[in-house]
């Protein structure tokens, strides 16, 4: 017997099922601590625990597992050991306000017993997510913030790093209705200015200092730059992300959906871990403090895989409560139509670009009905009229679902199963001559370029990127110009409204802050001037 080419073999076999187990791990790891907290609300404590236990057995230095053990425990009222792991997640490096942000419900037969507010006070929290800066203007900016109590919170702002003179906003009170947050609003900046800022919470400056940049005056040329993703999925070992995407000093982020995966649209609390498991890590909190953060939704964020909501603005029942849920968590300037018509599509300006975010989920249709929407009638005509009287140099359609066919082949999920929609809106630009649109989206886990061609109009580009932190990789497409999946990536737009000719440049980003693609485009490549002439 050939013992040699037996171990080569067993040896060979052995690696293959490690890095089986090691890409089980990374692609479960974004929802298999989400789905035990779900069995913890449906009061499987058991099941959840077993869970738990199991992978710390294997990465003894997992803070989800340590945490998801004393959620369990607090909720089979096993006070000393949900104690226990509570501390052994802290001394590990979990932040505590962890367990002060919840799900409270939960956590509340911890965080009432006296052992654990005897831990408390050596861990004095209030702050507990946030800053988050959005809906920054050319002379005004808003920052949202979580606590642990109903609280006052203002910010203070200036030009100077010194703080001084100050502009203070007025004092404003976090609100257990929504989840214990408040947007603050600061008013009377410059435009095109570097501010400082510094955050009172209950009359307490808090220990550090952010800055952020406002926007250029409306309607100006400037350069400028934006970033844009989705796909993010809460992945440890890629949180820091965060950090690659806040070298670059962007105006602005656009969350295009799938930003944290929830797929549970019935159970608040699981929800609600999703969106603090996020907040609370130091590198996103770092990075939405000084970056303008502005969100839309797709299926994961929303309702489950490939679903949608339908026509009703009630029904399902979940839906209100997920807008709302949605709503507390984000610092947008509009959500859709507000209680009369809940969505998450609103609009924004950068200099003169003018930026349309559109919401995919809460009216879109059955896709194998009679003329699916995707938009529904509100949010449609909303577009239209907004797009008819943009005169900025660009307009950028923000799509949660690629716009392009071809992205997603057998699926009906993109604008392909929602093809005379779509067409209705490129229509629209051909018939109104609206020159300058750029398209975005996310959803597939990769980063692309398309070209749409139009027999009626300039071609239209497309760039898509949905892989921030996930794991799970979609292969490329042969219809698209470029494509990469190798990393996490993010998609940057560069603008130049002040050139002769304006131009944009998207660029995708790697994890590791690689410069992998570039593409520009001048404004006459998206005109119809340009395309009439067959040029």
């Amino acid at each position: 017997m050939n013992w040699r080419k037996v171990f080569g073999v067993l040896a060979f076999v052995c690696l293959t099922l490690f890095l089986f187990a090691v890409a089980i791990r990374a692609a479960d790891y974004k929802q298999q601590n989400r789905d035990a907290i779900s069995r913890i609300v449906d009061a499987k404590h058991d099941s959840a625990i077993r869970h738990f236990k199991s992978y710390l057995k294997k990465h003894p230095n997992d803070l989800e597992s340590m945490y998801g053990l004393a959620v369990a425990y607090a909720q089979k009222k096993d006070i000393g050991k949900a104690v226990a792991y509570a501390r052994q997640a802290v001394d590990a490096g979990l932040p505590f306000s962890r367990f002060l942000a919840g799900p409270r419900d939960l956590l509340m037969p911890l965080t009432d017993s006296a052992q654990f507010k005897e831990l408390a006070k050596k861990h004095a929290v209030e702050l507990l997510h946030g800053p988050m800066l959005g809906y920054v203007t050319d002379i005004s900016a808003n920052f949202w913030v979580r606590t642990a109590n109903e609280v006052p919170v203002q910010v203070f702002v200036s030009s100077s790093q010194n703080m001084s003179p100050p502009i203070k906003s007025a004092v404003a009170k976090t609100n257990k209705n929504r989840d214990f947050t408040s947007i603050i609003t600061a008013y009377g900046l410059k435009p095109d200015t570097r501010y400082y800022y510094e955050l009172l919470v209950n009359s307490k400056k808090q220990p550090k200092q952010w800055s952020f940049r406002t926007f250029p005056a409306s309607s100006t040329k400037r350069k400028f730059q934006i970033g844009f993703g989705g796909g993010a999925g809460y992945t440890p070992w890629h949180e820091r992300m965060w950090d690659t995407i806040a070298v670059h000093k962007l105006l602005a982020f656009l969350f295009l959906g799938d930003n944290v995966y929830i797929d549970n649209p019935t159970r608040p609390a699981v929800q609600q871990y999703c969106y603090y498991r996020r907040q609370c890590r130091p590198e996103f909190r770092n990075f939405v403090a000084s970056t303008a953060i502005y969100a839309i939704w797709d299926d994961h964020d929303f309702t489950t895989n490939d679903g949608w909501g339908g026509p009703q603005i009630n029904k399902p029942n979940w839906k209100i409560p997920v807008w709302r849920l949605f709503r507390n968590n984000w610092n947008n300037p509009n959500w859709g139509g507000g209680e009369n018509q809940p969505g998450c599509w609103f609009d924004f300006s950068i200099g003169d670009v003018d930026f349309f975010m559109l919401d995919g989920r809460y009216y879109r249709t059955n896709p194998r009905a009679k003329n699916p929407s995707m938009l529904g009638p509100v949010q449609k005509q909303w577009l239209f009229k907004k797009l008819k009287s943009s005169t900025a140099t660009f307009k950028v359609l923000a799509s949660p679902v690629p716009w392009a066919f071809g992205t997603k082949p057998g699926s009906l999920d993109t604008w392909e199963g929602y093809k005379k929609e779509r067409e209705d809106i490129f229509s629209f630009l051909e018939e109104n001559k609206i020159d300058g649109v750029i398209l975005i989206s996310a959803d597939r886990h990769r980063s692309d370029v398309w070209k749409i061609e139009r027999p009626d109009g300039y071609a239209l580009y497309e760039f898509e990127s949905s892989k921030l932190t996930n794991v799970h990789t979609h292969k490329l497409m042969p219809g698209a110009l470029f494509g990469y999946n190798k990393k996490c990536s993010f998609g940057l737009l560069s603008f130049d409204t002040g050139l002769s000719d304006p131009q944009v440049t998207y660029q995708i980003i790697n994890i590791d802050n690689e410069v992998i693609h570039t593409l520009s485009l001048q404004k006459s490549q998206l005109t119809y001037k340009k395309a009439n002439n067959g040029s």
